[in-house]
């Protein structure tokens, strides 16, 4: 009986450094979800109705730059000089619009996945507690190796934790 206690008592920590680790392909996981599509969708839409008024302008611009260029030989200087002045404030305004509009699309974009990417976090950790993983590490992150035989893909199961 002592011998049988104390065996127990010698493979009882070993069994406490039995560590579990897991890894998933975050990546594949957010493209196969309908938020990603949806979101991305959305900035596309919105990168088109940022091109178009763009267009609108530059077209706005080109027409009246023509206009001026056809007249210019026989305008007065003070006239010349507010077209010119004219055209350049229209000019800058475009590229200031093209980088409002590119600043805003990128807000818009990290907004909509920051929310992607914490749902699946927390579907990651909800699969690690469940599964007495210590780490779970994210394959599309770049680590540069990971052992198969040594970790468990779980990928399938933060899909199904997503109802995907």
């Amino acid at each position: 009986m002592k011998k049988l206690l104390l065996m127990l008592f010698m493979f009882a920590p070993l069994a406490t450094f039995a560590q579990k680790f897991g890894h998933v392909n975050a990546s594949e996981i957010i493209q196969a979800m309908p938020e990603f599509t949806k979101a991305r969708a959305d900035i596309e839409a919105l990168a088109k109705t940022y091109e178009a008024d763009l267009k609108s302008m530059q077209d706005e611009l080109q027409k009246k730059s023509e206009a001026y260029d056809k007249e210019q030989a026989t305008l007065p200087a003070n006239i010349k000089e507010r077209r010119e002045k004219e055209l350049q404030d229209m000019y800058t305004k475009i590229q200031q619009t093209y980088q409002d509009n590119q600043q805003a699309l990128a807000k818009e974009q990290n907004e909509k996945m920051q929310v992607i990417q914490t749902k699946v976090l927390d579907a990651i950790k909800a699969v690690g507690q469940a599964g007495n993983y210590v780490y779970i590490m994210d394959v599309a992150s770049g680590v540069p190796y990971i052992s198969t035989t040594l970790s468990t893909d779980v990928t399938a199961e933060v899909k199904k934790k997503l109802g995907l």
